[in-house]
């Protein structure tokens, strides 16, 4: 970056990392350009509202930072700063309510995602930050100026600070298509391979599962599995059977795990209690009733509860024979085992991991070897689940970077 002078910051992507910073930098009084390579802001915090737009999580801090894994101890520094309370508060001064509903998940109370762009977008504007839309980065010149392919061909910009929020490499329908990824590598950025986070996984279903039950959710359902520090983790939930294998929230949550697990092993297995609400003894017993005429389909749906795609997925894995026997089949239904093969592709990903490491950058995510230059959202090396973790550890980012470049700009000034 250049030495500072006018003061001016470019950010360059307008997901909630990027119009935080620029709300950050804006308020310090400092001009902000703000880049997207798409033709509006905030595609995919739209999308992600569909639903219901997920904000945060209510539960304690402690809890909170957990579930970042192996970046916990960073985020926690990132959540210190602007944290759950701090990002609910934040939406109230855009006259967006929210409450927690009973998974301990934030939403506004409408439950929509565009008010609450709009008016973001609507205040930073009013504190003079302008928008350039369809404005792909293609990198620097060799004199330092950024380079930018607009709808007028190819312009070229100075700035006195850079932060960068360009997305992973996840829905690059919506923008977020790792394309600067070689840009960065070029310039020397140290970097983690982008991988599929919050994603689903292939487990090789039989021709039958896959055109019977395909589409069908499974719930409810508790999934048990091997952390990537060796821990026994079991959540109940719900997710859904795929043509090539499984996905959903639950899925979603052991995915980092059972991704380190198919680096290391080529396969990841994970065990599902199919009756979360009964112990194996009980289905024992249940089990153990005489069948009389009936069909063992019907015996089991009788005395479990379990049919349709619960059942297909235990004539998956057992042998005909483990159906006759009461002990063998309650303990099967308490602890199926399943071994995911490999995870779905990166563009079916809700979100992505790998980028810029962390250790490159100081505490305020200015990259070491490259003054001037800040990094946040998705594009650092982190992740977490869904569940309102990843919108508020991206803003979180947002608001140190932008906070940082004030700074830096500041004592060089």
């Amino acid at each position: 970056m250049s030495k500072p002078h006018a003061e001016r910051v470019v950010v360059i992507g307008g997901g909630p990392a990027g119009l935080m910073a620029a709300e950050r930098v804006a308020r310090a009084g400092l001009q902000v350009d703000l880049h997207e390579r798409m033709g509006s802001v905030g595609r995919k915090l739209l999308i992600a509202g569909k639903g219901g737009l997920n904000l945060t999580h209510a539960e304690p801090f402690d809890a909170f930072v957990g579930r970042f894994g192996a970046r916990s101890t960073i985020v926690a520094d990132w959540l210190r700063r602007f944290g759950a309370d701090d990002l609910r508060t934040w939406a109230a001064g855009l006259g967006v309510e929210t409450f927690v509903g009973s998974s301990g998940r934030v939403f506004p109370r409408d439950l929509k995602a565009a008010p609450l762009l709009r008016g973001w977008v609507r205040r930073l504007r009013a504190e003079g930050v302008r928008f350039h839309v369809h404005s792909r980065w293609l990198g620097w010149t060799g004199a330092g100026a950024l380079r930018f392919e607009n709808e007028s061909g190819e312009t070229q910009v100075r700035a006195d600070a850079l932060i960068l929020a360009a997305g992973g490499g996840s829905w690059p329908i919506l923008g977020s298509d790792g394309s600067w990824v070689p840009l960065l590598e070029k310039h020397g950025f140290a970097l983690a391979p982008l991988q599929a986070s919050n994603c689903g996984f292939d487990v090789g279903w039989s021709p039958f599962l896959r055109a019977r039950h395909a589409g069908a959710p499974i719930k409810p359902v508790a999934i048990s599995w091997i952390t990537a520090d060796g821990r026994h983790e079991k959540r109940q939930g719900e997710f859904v059977l795929t043509e090539s294998g499984v996905e959903g929230s639950l899925v979603y949550a052991l995915s980092a795990d059972a991704r380190e697990a198919i680096t290391a092993n080529g396969s990841a297995l994970i065990h599902l209690d199919l009756a979360p609400g009964r112990d194996e003894a009980r289905l024992r017993r249940d089990l153990s009733r005489p069948r009389g005429r009936h069909s063992m389909a019907k015996h089991l749906h009788r005395n479990t509860g379990i049919d349709g795609a619960k059942a297909a997925l235990l004539h998956e894995v057992l042998p005909a024979a483990d159906f006759s026997d009461a002990a063998r089949l309650a303990e099967a239904i308490k602890a199926l085992p399943i071994r995911l093969q490999r995870p779905r592709p990166l563009v079916e990903a809700i979100s992505s991991a790998g980028g810029v490491r962390l250790e490159s950058l100081d505490a305020n995510l200015m990259a070491r070897d490259f003054a001037g230059v800040f990094c946040a959202g998705e594009m650092l090396d982190w992740e977490a689940p869904t569940g309102g973790y990843l919108l508020t550890a991206c803003m979180a980012s947002g608001f140190i970077a932008g906070d940082g470049a004030v700074a830096w700009l500041r004592a060089s000034g």
